[in-house]
């Protein structure tokens, strides 16, 4: 009896020993450990690639404010520098332009780049330049109030006070030629009458005549009141 248990245990042993050298290792885990292995192993998914725009350069906008830099030279110029300085004179008018006939303006009342060491940045005068030597007239009637003989800023100069529609007017010419006055303190002249010649004395850059008038006293554009009142 003992020999035959001993003989089936045996066969029972070998029978076990066969199956599970046969059966893969994982056949005896819990079905959800090899599910969490199979997950862990698993291919990453692939993240979406950063992107960047680039917009060429000749495609681009730009908005700039809109100032432009300008020197006070061309500043000047784009004021004053394209006025029309045409005008006529009238030979027979109570009131006229410092020469018989019209002359060439060289620069105007107001602002200015100072010409020379000795000059103003804002001209209270009009320079005509009809030439060295030129007769200049009185725009009026008038007396002369005074006379100066002067070697430094309006130079040899003349002043002719007026009476015209009611106001106190003064005309002064400067920068005449060195002793061409024809005038004198308290002398009475005319519209039309000498009163010297056109020189440059003074601070001046060449010959011209410097006119400025005066209205109780101040200095006003002799042009644009000219153009108001010869006639």
């Amino acid at each position: 009896m003992l020999s035959k248990l001993m003989t089936l245990g045996a066969m029972i042993g070998a029978g076990l020993m066969m199956v599970s050298t046969s059966l893969p290792a994982n056949a005896f885990y819990p079905v959800q450990a090899v599910t969490g292995t199979v997950e862990a192993t698993a291919a990453p998914v692939a993240e979406k690639a950063q992107s960047i725009s680039v917009q060429a350069a000749g495609e681009q906008t730009l908005v700039r404010d809109n100032y432009t830099a300008l020197s006070l030279r061309e500043s000047l110029f784009l004021k004053y520098g394209n006025r029309n300085w045409s005008y006529t004179n009238d030979p027979n008018g109570t009131i006229q332009w410092p020469f018989p006939i019209a002359v060439p303006i060289t620069d105007g009342y107001g602002p200015r780049i100072a010409p020379c060491g000795g000059c103003s940045t804002f001209h209270h005068g009009v320079d005509f330049t009809p030439g060295y030597g030129a007769a200049i007239q009185a725009i009026a009637d008038g007396v002369v109030s005074s006379v100066d003989n002067g070697d430094w800023s309006y130079g040899e100069n003349v002043i002719v006070d007026h009476v015209i529609n009611g106001q106190k007017v003064q005309s002064l010419y400067a920068h005449m030629m060195r002793g061409s006055i024809r005038v004198v303190v308290g002398q009475a002249v005319k519209v039309g009458d000498e009163i010297g010649q056109v020189g440059s004395t003074g601070e001046s850059t060449g010959p011209h005549l410097h006119l400025e008038i005066h209205i109780n006293g101040v200095p006003v554009d002799p042009f644009e009141w000219l153009k108001a009142n010869a006639n």
